[in-house]
């Protein structure tokens, strides 16, 4: 009896020492470093009496702004340093000069305590004005000093009520500085002149502008942004389509902005060799009002205009972006000089405007194009959805096999035994 408890022991721990091979391979490092700055992001939010009215699914706007900063709270990055301002949140009285004047940061710039930042956000209450400018000059200070990325997320409900100072113009200001900050801005059931006002603001720090009808909306949106704060900082590289691919600029790898007309199509060539891979995206979105059910279409199509490979997206009016995106892998020919073949990528949008909105400037477009080396046949091809991941699969059927065996020579062994008793 006791050898057997023995056999089987040594089973468990060889199967044990398998499991533990096959998940922690060797060339796993833990507690990698970077040595990059931190991105660091500060959300300013509106606190004016107009946040008091109930119209985003049947709560107050402030509501709606609670329950969505909760969920980003808890939905950060560690690596990402945030902080909370507010404007109109603290003085209740009618003097111009001091409203205006009413700009706080409720949460510093830092490493987060998640419950110290729901709890101040807890206690605010729709109060006074909308000094949108200031507040921004105190939120770029807020972030002043140091490196890596810097995002200012300004959600608000109405226009400034605090001019001269124009926030647009503050807005141009910060930018002219070449310090890197930039600014989204969202509208919480913006009239015209509030979208105007706020899309101003992002286009000159190149930002995004977004208007939100929704608590879903609003939730998903900050914390897109707030994600967008911990990617590799890319610049993006202005390029104007062409109305037909001959006279399209022909791209490199890189990401790329465009203003599209409604309804109308742009063209851009990006050249493939043989055995590269294609992979190109594009993002149009609406920032102005415009009609619901909307989509946008790509596609890859020759300098002859035959389709090679498309990819589209669809709206119904609850997003303000809508995206696609194709691949095309070009195959590997025997002749070392053949030439590379010209791709014509078509955006084209079916976004209309609705009445007496403005269709001038276009809609704003961004394009990524990635040409990188197609699929090797050895080891990257992704078979059966599986890709690299076949090595791990063969370690786990080694190790049933070699599990299999050794039960089944245990078990004959064991009826052995007891057959001699």
């Amino acid at each position: 009896m006791i050898t057997r408890q023995r056999l089987a022991a040594g089973i468990c721990a060889l199967l044990a020492t398998l499991t533990a091979g096959v998940a922690f391979p060797a060339g796993a490092v833990a507690d990698e470093t970077d040595s990059a700055a931190s991105p660091k992001v500060e959300l300013v939010l509106d606190v004016s009496g107009s946040m008091s009215a109930r119209d985003i699914d049947g709560g107050s706007r402030m509501a709606a702004a609670k329950q969505a900063f909760n969920e980003v709270l808890d939905a950060t990055p560690e690596e990402v340093q945030l902080g909370i301002r507010t404007l109109g949140a603290n003085y209740h009285g009618n003097d111009r000069k001091t409203g205006c004047k009413d700009t706080a940061q409720l949460y510093p710039v830092g490493t987060l305590n998640r419950t110290e930042a729901k709890t101040a956000v807890a206690t605010l209450t729709p109060t006074g004005w909308t000094p949108i400018g200031p507040a921004l000059l105190k939120a770029a200070d807020d972030l002043n000093g140091g490196g890596g990325t810097r995002r200012i997320v300004l959600i608000s409900d109405g226009e400034d009520t605090c001019q001269p100072l124009d926030p647009c113009e503050v807005a141009r200001e910060i930018a002219a500085k070449g310090i890197g900050l930039t600014i989204d801005t969202l509208g919480l059931v913006p009239d015209a002149k509030t979208r105007d006002q706020l899309s101003c603001i992002a286009d000159a720090t190149g930002g995004t502008y977004t208007s939100v009808q929704h608590k879903e909306e609003l939730s998903d949106r900050v914390g897109q942004l707030v994600d967008r704060a911990a990617d590799p900082v890319v610049t993006p590289v202005a390029t104007e389509g062409a109305a037909q691919c001959a006279g399209a600029p022909t791209l490199k790898s890189g990401l790329y902005t465009d203003r599209e007309e409604f309804g109308k199509q742009r063209f851009y060539r990006v050249d493939v060799n043989p055995g590269q891979e294609l992979r190109a995206s594009v993002s149009v979105g609406a920032d102005r009002e415009v009609n619901p059910d909307y989509g946008v279409l790509m596609r890859a199509v020759t300098v002859h205009g035959r389709e090679i490979v498309r990819g589209e997206g669809t709206g119904n009016g609850r997003t303000d972006v809508i995206s696609t995106g194709l691949r095309y892998p070009k195959a590997e020919s025997d002749d070392d000089n053949a030439p590379a073949e010209t791709v014509c990528l078509q955006v084209t949008n079916s976004f209309s405007a609705a009445s007496g909105v403005k269709t001038t400037p276009g809609l704003p477009l961004e394009l990524t194009v990635d040409v990188v080396d197609g699929p090797d046949k050895a080891s990257d091809v992704a078979s059966f959805g599986l890709g690299r991941g076949w090595w791990l699969l063969g370690a786990l059927v080694l190790t049933g096999f070699v599990a299999g065996l050794l039960w089944g020579w245990l078990s004959r062994w064991r009826l052995a035994v007891w057959r001699t008793n």
